[in-house]
């Protein structure tokens, strides 16, 4: 399985269209390899560079395993087309909060997990309240790495 953008590769830049300093938008997600045995996905972005910990940008889960994707500036809404759902992110919003750091090159990661089962959980969730929920459930998991300094 694997993520990829095409507004940037891996470990190279995030165009400033995504972040605090643009449009501040999310930025168009291709997935490919999906298992077989996969019923759902979920996308955590994070960056754990950020001043006081891990900083969490978006969380997406139960994305059908038919999900090949995600398109340019996603809606901030809780429960997405097809049932899908968006948890909270360190801005204390629904949704995509694209890169803003303080200082600094600082890398943001965007995980995404093939699970076993759809999961049990609201709208709304946090990362913590995801990552517990996605627990035994992981089939595989993917990555890209971006960058952005201000």
């Amino acid at each position: 399985m694997n993520i990829e953008s095409s507004v940037f590769k891996e470990s190279e830049w995030i165009p400033k269209k995504y972040t605090c300093d643009g449009e501040n938008i999310s930025p168009p997600l291709t997935f490919n390899d999906i298992p077989k045995e996969a019923a759902s996905l979920a996308l955590i972005c994070d960056d754990p560079d950020a001043p006081a910990g891990t900083w969490v940008h978006w969380i997406v889960y139960n994305l059908p395993a038919t999900t090949d994707g995600l398109p340019e500036a996603m809606a901030s809404d809780q429960i997405l087309a097809g049932g899908a759902k968006q948890g909270i992110n360190d801005f204390r919003d629904i949704g995509y909060g694209g890169p803003c750091p303080p200082s600094g090159t600082h890398r943001y990661y965007f995980k995404l997990y093939a699970l076993n089962q759809m999961l049990d959980l609201d709208a709304g969730a946090t990362k913590w309240q995801l990552t517990q929920a996605m627990k035994g459930h992981v089939i595989v998991e993917a990555q890209l790495m971006g960058r952005y300094k201000r």
